[in-house]
């Protein structure tokens, strides 16, 4: 009979700890709100924002090679100014570090890393894809890999903040 109820303690122990790091109701819904938000924000950004405009002619723009669009900007030999590197290589990363913050935040599921990352590639694949097929951008490669190390920045961010 001892050995059952110290179980029980233990479980419930083992629960109060995994709870402790489940946002209250309140704060839980305003991080929906804050993701759904900035959610909206940046797809505005991806379809419609930086003065995009759709390309109807010519065929759809891709990039499939790995590190090529990455190397492009790390080359100072070409004339791309030093202000266009860092909106596509460091923006990149960041506009997706928040997601790296509010999914795990708004849902348990996704305090898992490998979860997190199925979920933002694929969201991630949906999003570059639209932009090609759309004419109003291209699907990049090197654009899935930054905005990944971008939910992965986050993801670091919460995991060293919360423990």
């Amino acid at each position: 009979m001892r050995k059952i109820s110290s179980r029980g303690k233990r479980r419930r122990k083992g629960l109060r700890a995994a709870d402790r790091h489940v946002l209250p109701l309140p704060r839980r819904i305003l991080a929906w709100v804050i993701l759904i938000t900035y959610s909206a924000v940046l797809v505005y950004w991806m379809f419609l924002g930086f003065g995009r405009t759709v390309h109807m002619e010519g065929p759809l723009r891709y990039n499939l090679e790995l590190l090529r669009t990455v190397r492009l900007y790390v080359d100072m030999g070409n004339r791309i100014s030093y202000s266009g590197r860092l909106v596509n290589l460091l923006g990149n990363v960041a506009v997706f570090v928040p997601f790296g913050i509010l999914l795990p935040l708004v849902k348990t599921g996704f305090r898992s890393l490998l979860r997190l990352t199925l979920i933002s590639v694929s969201c991630i694949l949906v999003l570059e894809l639209m932009q090609m097929l759309l004419r109003v951008g291209s699907f990049d490669v090197d654009d899935l890999l930054l905005n990944l190390a971008g939910v992965w920045a986050g993801y670091a961010l919460l995991r060293l903040v919360r423990g």
